[in-house]
């Protein structure tokens, strides 16, 4: 690894593209799978089809959608767009290309040595493992080396930014880079829950070390990922909308300190936060649970920070392009725009998914609607809703500056992202429907001939339109990449971010940095989870028999 990078001039120009490009072909390879899984596993399972026999192919399918959908998905985006964000908002060379190759092959080998023995029907135990559901060790090991792989990123993130800050001593650090690094700091802090729980708790079972585990204790560590990791999907989602929208719509950031400190409050209250989703579990005591659902609450001041900020800045780029009147500025926005279009679509399912996410985090409410449709619903309208239309909109905004060629299919991108919208919104409402009504969720089989769930008969078939018309989606968006890659070269010219209105020309050292911010992240890690973990190891005889897919 180089001590230094190439300056790359006053434009940002990228030179890592082969790298950033495998990235993102590798991630959308493995969505447009998933993605047609999804829907098999809602076809089979509605009333449209007959049952299927075997419920082994159901969760078969259900694990791998979600792990591809929860760890290579979103890893894979974050790990190109950092490298792309490096590159471009430091103005250098990356530094560390080797490094960031070998990181890229252990998440490629780690995805694949994981989907091998959940095709065999050897690890169906869905991407939250379920202890004491043990599957084939190789899928534990595949996902682990998915994770090394995306440490390597985090560490070539530090040491970009390190160097830089070294070459520029009291120069505020791109708002881009900054929030880019803040994303890799909470995953870094966020995976280590899950790694703790296959490497000490899970393997030695799977190896056959030994024939029990601490199923509760397993779930602790693993909800010390299980939230968190939703905002290290966020992070991209969240980095488009300060930094690419609102140049993209022909505006300016309204303001660069907000954003920063959004981001840090991210890294501090994302973390402590994921027993709320072991509300029905008796391993844990209710205090904790109360601690983990007030801070689930203040996760909300980052978002509302982004939503007034990003709608400040939409304001401003109304007002340039000769809105008037108090409300004109929404009608001289670039509808037709797709980056428009998606922050806009993004903005609707995050408040939707959001208020979903209130009842959730409320430790009385949420019995009402806990392991049932309700909560795929919610997840689904966050995660496939809010964030996957942003990796659209970054995919589709980056992209002349990778393959050096035009990205024109305008007409197909914003059919793309209408159909992405309508899709999610008639997959998801129908199953928040059924959720109160209390359908049970990960079930391969529901009996609708039943006159107690036939009225549920139709939310479920609705569900399965819903897919197919993201299947549709995904198949334009495919379209749209590669007509991208075989278009005619052009030369994009230098690779721009949002500028704010007052550029700061000095930033607080603690939005400058990450020191603080790390500490307090760890600090309240330990605080929320050190008693519980602490009693949990200390109690005798909580260990029960594992159950081995595959052995029966």
């Amino acid at each position: 690894m180089s001590s230094s990078g190439a300056t790359l001039g006053s434009g940002a120009v990228v030179t890592s593209r082969r790298l950033i490009l495998a990235h993102f072909w590798l991630a959308f390879a493995g969505f447009g799978l998933a993605l047609l899984l999804g829907e098999w596993q809602m076809f089979v399972r509605s009333p449209l089809h007959a049952w299927i026999g075997d419920p082994e192919y159901y969760y078969r399918s259900v694990t791998a959608h979600g792990t591809t959908m929860a760890y290579v998905l979103p890893t894979l985006v974050a790990m190109g767009f950092g490298y792309f964000i490096t590159e471009t908002a430091l103005k250098r060379s990356l530094i560390g290309r080797n490094w960031a190759w070998a990181g890229f092959a252990l998440v490629a080998v780690g995805t694949v040595t994981a989907v091998i023995p959940v095709s065999m029907g050897l690890a169906s135990v869905l991407y939250t493992f379920y202890p004491p559901l043990i599957g084939s060790p190789f899928y534990y090991i595949g996902v682990v080396l998915v994770v090394v792989g995306s440490w390597i990123w985090v560490a070539l993130m530090s040491v970009n930014l390190f160097l830089w800050k070294r070459d520029h001593p009291g120069t505020p650090v791109p708002l881009a880079m900054f929030a880019n690094v803040a994303g890799s700091y909470l995953w870094a802090w966020t995976a280590v829950g899950a790694a703790i729980e296959i490497l000490f708790q899970i393997l030695p079972v799977a190896l056959g070390l030994t024939a029990t585990i601490d199923a509760g204790l397993a779930r602790v560590f693993f909800s010390w990922t299980l939230h968190a990791i939703v905002y290290f999907w966020l992070m991209p989602t969240y980095i488009a909308y300060y930094v690419i929208i609102p140049r993209a719509v022909g505006g300016r950031l309204y303001s660069d300190l907000m954003a920063r400190l959004s981001f840090v409050l991210f890294l501090v209250v994302a973390m402590p936060i994921g027993v709320h989703h072991l509300f029905a579990d008796p391993q844990v005591g209710s205090g904790f649970k109360f601690l983990h659902s007030v801070f689930t609450a203040l996760v909300a001041l980052p978002t509302l920070f982004t939503v007034f900020t990003i709608c400040a800045s939409l304001e401003i780029a109304g007002w340039l392009r000769g809105g008037k009147g108090v409300f004109g500025w929404i009608g001289a926005l670039p509808w037709r725009n797709p980056m428009m279009l998606a922050v806009a679509f993004s903005f609707i399912m995050l408040g939707f998914g959001g208020a979903g996410g209130l009842i959730n985090m409320s430790y009385q409410l949420d019995m009402t609607i806990h392991n049932t449709q309700w909560i795929t619903g919610h997840f689904h309208l966050i995660f496939g809703g809010a964030i996957v239309i942003m990796y659209f909109a970054i995919a589709y905004d980056i992209w002349p500056h990778l393959t050096g060629r035009a990205l024109n299919s305008f007409r197909v991108m914003r059919a793309q992202l209408w159909t992405w919208f309508i899709g999610m919104v008639v997959l998801t409402f129908p199953w928040h429907y059924v959720g109160i009504l209390g359908m049970p969720r990960r079930m391969a089989f529901y009996d609708f001939t039943d006159p107690v769930i036939a009225q549920q008969a139709a939310s479920a078939i609705m569900s399965v339109f819903g897919g197919a018309i993201l299947v549709l989606s995904g198949l334009l968006f495919i379209t749209v990449l590669v007509r991208g890659q075989r278009a005619p070269r052009v030369e994009p010219g230098a690779y721009r971010f949002s500028v704010a209105v007052h550029e700061p020309q000095r930033v607080p050292a603690a939005l400058n940095g990450f020191a603080l911010w790390v500490g307090l992240m760890i600090a309240l890690t330990v605080v929320n989870y050190g008693f519980p973990i602490a009693r949990l190891l200390a109690l005798p005889g909580t260990a029960v028999p594992a159950v081995v897919i595959g052995s029966q």
